[in-house]
């Protein structure tokens, strides 16, 4: 069990160690060209080479999508009363609290644990998030958005370009599924090693309210998961995908919108940089579950 844990675990921490290492290093790393990169280019074609290769049926991609928003909807409601409770600002805490890592950490951990079926699984786990995030989260953090910017973002584009394989079974040209798969490929080393750089650049302040409500937005989040699961009855392989993601810590774009809103920041920092280093002890009780 434990050789198995660490040859999920080992490749997600080791990369972004380097990253982490690179950026304390001093040594020079673009992170807004590579975040655009993997946005724009790796992100889309990682999406289409998934779903392409695995055949994810309408059905899961439905149940998932819908477990993804009934998640949202509980760590909403959570994220809300413990605002309450602490003193913090919904707005911090909401987004925080809806929005977990699901991209840089929960997709290479999917692929790692349950293979290609559980990435599809959790791609359309992370396209359901990312979709609300780039528009609930943006108005909820205090940023503006518009419809054109929304129809204008790389992850609706490849939303909309994998609809006709999931539901119509459209089978994409070979040229274009490997043009996928070599651009697809790039993806997750790039999110991982951009998540070390951007863990580098974060301060902590108050690290004991930081540690205490991330360690709540994991574990909640693991809870709520496996309750959804539960009510739509899931079965064991989508249930435990629905779980892992759920399980992640608090992203690091909430961090970055933080900043544009100004609407505290350090705060935020606190949340993604301790429920990460937290996710470090929790996400291993997670995965010795499922597996």
């Amino acid at each position: 069990m434990l050789a198995s844990l660490f040859a999920v675990l080992a490749p997600v921490f080791i990369v972004a160690g380097i990253g982490y290492a690179w950026a304390r290093s001093g040594i020079e790393y673009p992170t807004e060209f590579i975040a655009r990169l993997v946005m724009t280019v790796g992100t889309p074609a990682l999406v289409l080479s998934t779903l392409s290769r695995t055949q994810l049926d309408q059905t899961a991609f439905t149940s998932m999508a819908l477990a993804c928003m009934l998640c949202m909807v509980g760590m909403a409601l959570a994220g809300f009363i413990v605002s309450r409770l602490s003193g913090l600002h919904w707005r911090v805490l909401l987004p925080a609290f809806m929005y977990p890592n699901t991209g840089n950490m929960g997709l290479p951990i999917s692929l790692y644990a349950f293979g290609e079926h559980g990435l599809a699984l959790a791609v359309a786990f992370f396209l359901t998030l990312s979709i609300f995030q780039f528009t609930i989260g943006i108005a909820i953090s205090g940023s503006a958005t518009s419809l054109k910017a929304l129809l204008r973002n790389p992850i609706v584009i490849s939303l909309a370009g994998a609809m006709p394989i999931i539901f119509l079974q459209w089978e994409l040209p070979t040229w274009l599924a490997n043009t996928a798969d070599l651009l697809g490929g790039m993806t997750i080393p790039l999110m991982l090693l951009t998540l070390g750089v951007s863990l580098a650049s974060i301060r902590l302040q108050h690290v004991g309210s930081g540690l205490l409500l991330g360690g709540l937005r994991i574990v909640l989040g693991g809870a709520v998961g496996w309750g959804v699961g539960q009510l739509l009855g899931l079965e064991t392989l989508e249930k435990a995908v629905l779980v892992l993601q759920s399980s992640m810590p608090v992203a690091v774009f909430n961090y970055l919108l933080a900043v544009r809103a100004n609407r505290s920041p350090e705060q935020v920092a606190n949340l993604v940089m301790c429920s990460t280093v937290l996710s470090f002890l929790w996400l291993p009780l997670v995965l010795a579950w499922w597996l």
